[in-house]
């Protein structure tokens, strides 16, 4: 990814959540599960009443924002949105299937949101800050169109060695030397990672009285080839560079992942890998 060319780089991002849409629709329940600690946690320390408008940002398949939706009627209003299009089909899809009525869909970037000053309640942000060419900005933008006094709730990934479930399979590759190691400065799941780095992110944009947390969640496998099969799907970086493989590359691979993940493999080769997200809260 080219760091001198912000919009390039924004939409190299963007064009790869496109790519992972269908795998993460594919995968929804299953992703909805995993991420549903730290949902909780953000819904339960954003102020949401009846009548109140949120808006979720990168919103993916939408689970945290319709859990909010919930909590807003009668006469509340969720504004889900993500800035990959694809994206926002699951969620519409999803929506649909679980009945929820309370909510608009809108195509939105996270440095540029398309709405006016002082127009939402809450904010929601679930892992999406991480991948903004610009978090601070994007900031500084959630703060322009929350109301006064209104709330944002946020989660980006904690340092990698507390998330080996990410790191196993790009570090497999790395070492058989499929690709090179991630730019740990560049847009990705561990740039806000170091300690202190959301708030004071928050604090640059004007955000009071922050609070962060940490809160763990888990994934589960009933064999290696699972764990394969589901980072495949909801990782475009791995599945690229998966597909330009032989078969026996691929196969050395899942031999590498599955040893790199043996601390975490149980007797009958079932595997629960650990991960540790970072959650924020803070006043407009």
């Amino acid at each position: 990814m080219d760091a001198s060319d912000p919009r390039a780089l924004h939409d190299e991002i963007v064009a790869r959540w496109e790519r992972a849409a269908t795998g993460w629709g594919k995968r929804a329940a299953r992703m909805r599960e995993f991420g549903m600690p730290v949902s909780v946690w953000m819904i339960e320390h954003v102020d949401l009443e009846p009548g109140r408008r949120v808006l979720e940002l990168a919103a993916g398949p939408g689970d945290t924002g319709f859990l909010a939706s919930e909590r807003i009627k009668p006469g509340g209003t969720l504004l889900c949105s993500d800035a990959a299009g694809a994206m926002l089909e699951v969620a519409r899809a999803r929506a649909a299937q679980l009945g929820i009525d309370n909510v608009e869909f809108k195509r939105m970037e996270l440095e540029w949101i398309d709405l006016a000053t002082a127009t939402v309640d809450a904010v929601l942000c679930k892992w999406g800050l991480m991948f903004s060419v610009d978090p601070e900005a994007s900031l500084r933008e959630v703060r322009r169109v929350l109301r006064p006094g209104g709330r944002i709730a946020v989660a980006a990934w904690d340092e990698p060695p507390v998330n080996p479930w990410a790191t196993i399979p790009t570090r497999a590759l790395v070492e058989l030397g499929h690709t090179t190691p991630p730019d740990p400065d560049a847009p990705g799941m561990f740039v806000l990672a170091a300690p202190g780095r959301l708030q004071e992110l928050l604090e640059a944009a004007g955000f009071v009285d922050a609070v962060v947390e940490t809160v763990a969640t888990s994934r589960s496998f009933a064999v290696v080839e699972e764990y394969v099969e589901e980072t495949y799907d909801t990782s475009s970086l791995f599945g690229e560079v998966f597909d330009r493989l032989s078969d026996e590359e691929r196969s050395a691979v899942v031999e590498r992942i599955g040893s790199l993940a043996e601390p975490y493999t149980a007797a009958d080769g079932s595997l629960s890998l650990p991960g540790r997200s970072l959650v924020a809260a803070a006043d407009a």
